[in-house]
Formats: structure tokens, C-alpha cells, sequence
């Protein structure tokens, strides 16, 4: 696979109302990599995967993604971005009153996909992440490890470039917490990057990544 950078900023600072989260960060994603982003609850790893996807805005430095410049974004073109990411939650945020797969049809409807051609995608990424007989369950009969898995899924849907997943395993105990990291690291191996925040340095010790490490307001690469 020809190495390509997906992912650049060059000393960028991100801000909360008054408050600097992130100065003089520089971080760079190549595709088919797998990077941890490690650091304290409250260091920045959840603001650093917002300016990513222009929930947060960058105040200084340089920063592409794919081909956009997330310092001149144009608000009409932040929809059109997301669609070639995939976004995890550590929460699911599942529309609670449909099936799975209605969950999965919302999604591929608003990105203009064609009727004929949804129930192959849904069935692809259900399959992808292991839960292929879940598709008429609705949310709630779900445990919290296959509910993450339909996440997952959803993030998949439209071929992303890249996954960027905020503390995916959370909200789970331990043995589920590995399913999903696993689960990431093999989606990973057949060509799409993954980001994932976390402060779980056991799931970083078992399933070996680059580290960068959100440590007082600074991003710092600490290697694998």
C-alpha cells in the first residue's frame, strides 16, 4: 500500500470558551495506521478528535485533513468532511426508537445512498463487526459491548478514510473493552486509520500502537 498522509497539523492551538486545551500540537496520521491517544480525563484527547471533525475550532497553526483545510472550512462543507470519517462514541448516541437496522438506513439515507443499494452496505458492516443476527434488535435488548459494535458499524458505512474513536471502551468492563479494541485494530488491518482516545493504559500495553501522549496542554509522540 503507497504511504499517504491523511492526517496533518503543524503546532496548532485549540480553545474552550477561555481556556487553552492544546498549544503547539503537532500530530501527523499516515493511512492503514493505528494511533493511541493517551493522557489524564481532561487533558484534551476528546477536544484534539473535535477540531478533527470541526466541532472545535483551530485557533492557530496549520491543519489538513484529507483534502481540507480545517483552518478555512466553510461551514457547507463540514457535512461532506464527516462523511469520510467515522465517528465513535464512548455514549452510542443510537436512535433508541428503531431497530439496528433502521439506525443503519438513517444514516446511509442522509448521505444520499440509493434504496437498492442499503441493505448490501448495512449487511456488509453488521457482518464486519460481528453482529450480522442483530439487525432487528432495537438498542435497549442490546449489551453495552454489541451496542459499541453497531457504533462501530454506523462509523463504517460510507468507507471512511478514517476512524476516529472518543474512549470507545468506556462505558465497558474490561473483557468487552478488548473485543472493541480488537475489533478496531483488525478493521485497521484492512486499510482504514484509526484514532482512539483513551486512558486505559492495560487495553495500550495488550494491543500494541503508537502512543501520543495529551499531557499539560502538550501532545507529545511517545512511539509504540
Amino acid at each position: 500500500m503507497k504511504e499517504t498522509v491523511l492526517l496533518k497539523t503543524e503546532a496548532i492551538t485549540i480553545c474552550r470558551e477561555e481556556n487553552v486545551i492544546l498549544r503547539n500540537a503537532s500530530f501527523e496520521l499516515k493511512n492503514g495506521e493505528f494511533v493511541y491517544i493517551i493522557g489524564k480525563v481532561g487533558s484534551g484527547k476528546s477536544s484534539l478528535l473535535k477540531s478533527f471533525y470541526c466541532e472545535l475550532p483551530i485557533e492557530e497553526g496549520e491543519a489538513r485533513i484529507l483534502d481540507y483545510d480545517l483552518r478555512r472550512m466553510k461551514r457547507r462543507d463540514i457535512p461532506y468532511l464527516r462523511r469520510k470519517l467515522g465517528i465513535v462514541f464512548q455514549d452510542f448516541q443510537l436512535l433508541t426508537d428503531r431497530p439496528v437496522i433502521k439506525n443503519l438506513e438513517f444514516v446511509l439515507k442522509a448521505t444520499g445512498w440509493k434504496k437498492n443499494e442499503m441493505e448490501e452496505r448495512i449487511s456488509h458492516v453488521l457482518h464486519q463487526v460481528g453482529m450480522q443476527n442483530k439487525g432487528y434488535k432495537m438498542p435497549h435488548e442490546l449489551s453495552g459491548g454489541e451496542q459499541q459494535r453497531i457504533v462501530i458499524a454506523r462509523a463504517l458505512l460510507n468507507n471512511p478514510a478514517i476512524i476516529l474513536a472518543d474512549e470507545p471502551t468506556g462505558n465497558l468492563d474490561p473483557e468487552t473493552g478488548a473485543q472493541i479494541v480488537q475489533l478496531l485494530h483488525d478493521i485497521c488491518r484492512e486499510g482504514t486509520a484509526v484514532i482512539m482516545t483513551t486512558h486505559n493504559y492495560t487495553l495500550v500495553q495488550n494491543y500494541p500502537a503508537r502512543v501520543v501522549k495529551c499531557e499539560n496542554a502538550y501532545l507529545t509522540d511517545v512511539g509504540e
